[in-house]
Parts: C-alpha cells; sequence; structure tokens
C-alpha cells in the first residue's frame, strides 16, 4: 500500500490491533488485502472461504495497524469447525484496540445481529457498510444507516466498497483515530504476522472454492507436508483433504486435470506473494469425518 501524506510536525505515532468481524461472505478478506495492498487472506464469492485468523500490517508515517481477519460468524450450521471458527472469532476480539465491524448494504439480518450482541461489550467499534457499489442510488442507504446507529454508539459509521476501495482510506483514517500512541511494532516492510507455510495452505485452498462444485470446497482443506526454501527456491508438499473417496475422484479430474489447474493457479500465486520460484506437488488424501474431529482439527491449526 502506498504511504500516506506525512503527519503533521510532532503528531503523535499510533501503533495498535484492529479486528475485522462480520458474518460469512461479506467481504472482510477483501477489505484486509485492500488494507495491505496485497493478496493475504483468500477470497471467493462462497461463504466460510475464511476458516482461520489471518493479520494483515499496514503501516504508514503516523501509524502502524495489525489488522486480524476472523472468520465469518457462523450461526446456521453446528460442527466441529464451525465451533473452531467461531473460537476463532472470539480470540480475535480479544486484546485490540477497536474493532471493525462490516454489514452488507442495504442487507442486515439475524446473522447480523448476532454480530451486534457479541460486540456488545466492545467499546471502539466502527461500522463499515460494505458492497455500497451494488447499489446505483446511494441515497437508499441513508435510512439503512439511521436504522444501523440506533444499535449502538460507534465510533463512525462508514460507507465503503472494499471491491473498488472507494472510501477505504477514510476509513483507516477514522481507525488510526482511535489507536493509542506508541511506536511500531513490526518492520516497516512486514506485512503479515503468519507464516508462509499458513498462507501456502490458504493459496491452495482457495482454488478449491473458487473451481470445484458447490458443496466439495466444505468438504475438503489442506495440509501442507514439507516446506522447504534453499538457494531461493520454496519447495512444497501439499496434500487436499477430502471426506470421501468420491470427492477425491472430482479433485483429481479426469486425467489429473483439475488437481493440475489447481496445483498450477496456487502455485503463481504463492510465487507472486512470496517472490521466488515455487516448486509445488499437490496429492489428495481421504480423511472421512475430519471436520467434526477435533483431534482432526488440532492438527490442521485449530487450536489457536
Amino acid at each position: 500500500m502506498s504511504l500516506q501524506t506525512a503527519p503533521e510536525a510532532g503528531a503523535a505515532h499510533r501503533a495498535g490491533r484492529v479486528a475485522l468481524v462480520g458474518r460469512p461472505n461479506v467481504g472482510k478478506s477483501t477489505l484486509l488485502n485492500r488494507l495491505v495492498g496485497c493478496k493475504l487472506s483468500i477470497t471467493s464469492g462462497r461463504p466460510q472461504t475464511t476458516r482461520q485468523r489471518v493479520t494483515g500490517i499496514v503501516t504508514r508515517p503516523d501509524a502502524q495497524i495489525v489488522f486480524v481477519d476472523t472468520p465469518g460468524y457462523q450461526t446456521e450450521h453446528r460442527s466441529a469447525l464451525n465451533s473452531a471458527m467461531n473460537r476463532g472469532v472470539a480470540a480475535g476480539l480479544q486484546d485490540v484496540d477497536a474493532v471493525v465491524w462490516l454489514v452488507e448494504a442495504l442487507q442486515y439480518g439475524e446473522r447480523d445481529a448476532a454480530i451486534a450482541a457479541l460486540l456488545a461489550r466492545i467499546p471502539k467499534v466502527i461500522l463499515a457498510i460494505n458492497k455500497t457499489d451494488s447499489i446505483r442510488d446511494r441515497k437508499r442507504l441513508l435510512p439503512f444507516i439511521a436504522r444501523l446507529s440506533e444499535l449502538r454508539a460507534f465510533e463512525a459509521i462508514i460507507p465503503i466498497s472494499a471491491e473498488k476501495g472507494w472510501q477505504v482510506n477514510e476509513l483507516l483514517d477514522a481507525i488510526v483515530a482511535l489507536l493509542p500512541e506508541g511506536p511500531p511494532v513490526h518492520g516497516a516492510d512486514d506485512i503479515t504476522t503468519v507464516n508462509e507455510r499458513f498462507l501456502a495452505a490458504e493459496l491452495l485452498r482457495e482454488k478449491l472454492f473458487r473451481l470445484l462444485g458447490e458443496e466439495l470446497p466444505y468438504a475438503s482443506t489442506v495440509e501442507i507436508d514439507r516446506f522447504r526454501e534453499e538457494g531461493g527456491l520454496r519447495t512444497i508438499h501439499a496434500s487436499i483433504v477430502v471426506d470421501k473417496e468420491s470427492q477425491k475422484a472430482i479433485v483429481i479430474g479426469k486425467g489429473g486435470k483439475q488437481l493440475k489447474t489447481i496445483a498450477s493457479q496456487a502455485r503463481r500465486d504463492m510465487e507472486r506473494l512470496f517472490g521466488g520460484k515455487v516448486f509445488l506437488e499437490v496429492w489428495v488424501k481421504v480423511n472421512r469425518g475430519w471436520a467434526g474431529s477435533a483431534a482432526a482439527l488440532r492438527r490442521m491449526g485449530f487450536d489457536n
């Protein structure tokens, strides 16, 4: 992300952590990527794409903000996986200096209300009304904003478009104003606190959401079996984990064509993000009931 204009002489530097929360598919990951200026958090047109917390660091002359992209809060389906995702949301709200709550423009329902209850004890909340680019007549937003303003005392209510970048800088300025004074915690070039192993798994899993059928992505996950960097080359061995043998055949595709497409697209994204060559080898394996197994979820990193 390009640097903002220099702060006024004598202005205090601010630093802090900010959680991005909202129901599934409201645009949290798109906003994080827009704020950071590169693709850190995976996205798709389907809910539940984000399963674990992803951090993004924005550094500008007057402030450093560590954003925490939380999973979409789950209210409709119960499973060990969804319970783990909800714990991730709750954990993401701990030790933050402010929260940005995303609500889709002209769309407020029971799932949003559940998040409003979750945020009741959080003192500093900015309401970001996302996907405003889909509303032709933005005057229609006025009664919607008035309705939501009655829910609580927000620090600010800002209509945005994370996809188009509209008013994202205004949102960032409002966030910085809420942060405590303090020096930067991370380097000026740091963009995340998560490791490359995690990011590689996420980029591969994104392709399952983008390239496969309606239900299969929710029955699959990714494990990194080996990650080694040597001489500027990253060698990554990964497994796509599915629930049934029939799903394995779908992921592989006729003559292995589908798996090759998934791996090729993921490898290109990894090379862009990591800034170097990647050798990626992908297998598909069956682990029945993995999404309902607490032990399996712990092995996949859901114990944090």
